[in-house]
């Protein structure tokens, strides 16, 4: 039996403990109500939010609804609010070490975990960089950064230090949403997609592009934006591309608030139309899951998965929609070196 992969956690924000409540030992309870009677909540994991989705069974608040991961031991945690990262703590069982800086985190784990539940991005590179450069293998939340320049040094710093690395958003590998794609094919040759959802964000924006990713493919061409919110609806097109929707994908992420931060998507072609179930908070744990067991198993092979790719091109697009925004005009997708 292997040993447990150590685990060091930069950042205790709603993600961070999202993710730590599906791979490390914890008081369900406690995880229900972290906080002492005086404590202040940064985030809303330390409100409930977390157990809410987890423990969906009313009449046992501890029986867990979501499968565990196993084969991770959470040792070392982080956040630029100590009281957050000293909250986690308390929850998770084996007292992991709370640390004075990021940089700490690298030491003496066999995984950097960057999580992030609403930032940009414009963090990652620093956060990542330091056990990056001590080839420490390492997971960065989604967008894995803010541009796509930034992405790529990323990924040039982990190639450098032979450390493997992975970003994936969850809805790039929802389980409901992939049974969803396998309904495509009734509408016939795929003329047209949309996906609706994701907030005004970028963190909600990749979401979204990663949904597209899933349901309809990469290798987008060029992108048109329009709204008066940031990204508020922009369209991929593929550039004729055989395999892909004929007319492209349209991306609607600013739609109000959504039932349980619920996406949709949908499928039109001369067969007629598919509609997708709501994709929510009860869904994504599942997809939270699946990718620990993706990252697990990169430690493991000791390499980065092929679908590093797909979160440096999610960043790509979601950059080109921007400029697209700002010159209200179709945007070049850049090329991508290979990942």
């Amino acid at each position: 039996m292997e040993a447990p992969i150590r685990v060091g956690l930069i950042r205790c924000d709603t993600h961070g403990a999202y993710y730590a409540g599906l791979f490390a030992d914890h008081d369900p309870l406690r995880l229900q109500r972290p906080l002492s009677s005086n404590g202040k909540a940064r985030y809303s994991w330390q409100t409930g939010g977390a157990h809410f989705y987890f423990y969906t069974n009313y009449a046992d608040p501890a029986a867990m609804t979501v499968e565990r991961v196993d084969g991770f031991s959470l040792t070392r945690v982080w956040d630029e609010h100590r009281d957050a990262a000293e909250c986690l703590t308390s929850v998770c069982h084996g007292s992991p070490r709370v640390c004075s800086s990021p940089e700490e985190v690298s030491d003496e784990v066999d995984l950097v975990f960057v999580a992030d539940c609403n930032g940009d991005g414009s963090d990652h590179l620093a956060l990542a960089g330091t056990g990056l450069r001590k080839g420490v293998p390492t997971f960065v939340d989604k967008p894995l950064a803010f541009t796509t320049e930034e992405a790529l040094e990323i990924v040039q710093l982990a190639e450098g230090h032979a450390a493997p690395l992975s970003s994936i958003s969850i809805l790039r590998v929802l389980p409901v949403a992939a049974r969803f794609r396998k309904r495509l094919p009734e509408v016939g040759p795929l003329q047209f997609g949309t996906i609706q959802g994701g907030g005004t964000s970028l963190a909600g924006h990749i979401h979204a592009v990663s949904l597209a990713q899933l349901l309809f493919g990469g290798g987008v061409k060029s992108v048109r934006c329009m709204g008066e919110t940031e990204l508020h609806t922009f369209h991929l097109d593929y550039g004729g591309r055989p395999d892909r929707p004929a007319r492209g994908v349209t991306v609607s992420c600013d739609v109000g608030t959504p039932w349980h931060c619920a996406f949709h998507a949908s499928a039109y072609g001369p067969g007629g139309a598919v509609h997708s179930p709501p994709m929510s908070d009860f869904d994504f744990p599942f997809g939270a899951a699946d990718i620990l067991r993706k990252v697990r198993g990169m430690v493991h092979a000791n390499a980065s998965p092929p679908i590093l790719r797909d979160a440096v091109e999610a960043v790509a697009i979601a950059e080109t929609a921007r400029r697209a925004q700002a010159s209200g005009a179709a945007e070049a997708v850049p090329e991508l070196p290979p990942i």
